[in-house]
């Protein structure tokens, strides 16, 4: 049994819905739970936030690539939780992310390598999306893991795109399925 919380802030609604899609694979598998955590306009957390991270198996942060790094909002939750840091709260969590930008590449990977240097100092043990990339010739755009992301879920939201359009199904089926590697692994770590 292990519960998730997926932690995101979400600027456009695009990047809500891959958290939505996480936390509904995270929580697909037998005895397993999540919950979506999200990250205020301001940076900030709903009370009692803090403490349904402190209580996860695993946390998996979310947040949009801008200008090739996470948004603001999501660097304030990350700087405010060395409080949690000093105490070492989550070491030994399981740990994951994702992220969503409007170009195919769009540096997303910058934001990823920050989650995962977060999650480190936090002394988390970090979880890759374990999915081989659709790199054929005969590969769609809404096959699995079609942007090819190994150290977390990728989608692509076109700029224009509302959040009924984009992310694509198969970007969220990505998501999905990562979010089912994140819980299977916590329920694996804590037996």
């Amino acid at each position: 049994m292990s519960h998730t919380v997926v932690v995101y802030h979400s600027g456009y609604g695009h990047t809500r819905k891959q958290a939505e899609a996480v936390a509904k694979g995270a929580a697909g598998i037998a005895g397993a739970s999540a919950e979506l955590v999200e990250i205020n306009a301001e940076g900030q957390l709903a009370d009692g936030a803090w403490e349904k991270l402190d209580a996860a198996d695993a946390i998996v942060f979310g947040t949009p690539t801008y200008m090739g790094g996470p948004s603001w909002q999501f660097k304030r939750f990350a700087d405010a939780s060395s409080k949690a840091w000093f105490t070492s709260k989550w070491k030994n969590k399981i740990a994951a992310g994702f992220t969503n930008s409007a170009s195919m590449n769009g540096d997303k990977v910058q934001t990823l390598n920050y989650l995962f240097a977060l999650s480190m100092q936090q002394g988390m043990v970090w979880v890759g999306t374990g999915m081989m990339p659709a790199n054929s010739k005969a590969a769609q755009r809404n096959d699995v893991n079609w942007l090819g992301a190994f150290s977390g879920a990728m989608a692509q939201s076109p700029s224009d795109s509302s959040p009924e359009e984009g992310p694509l199904p198969g970007d969220l089926e990505t998501a999905r399925l990562f979010g089912q590697r994140v819980a299977e692994t916590a329920a694996r770590w804590n037996r």
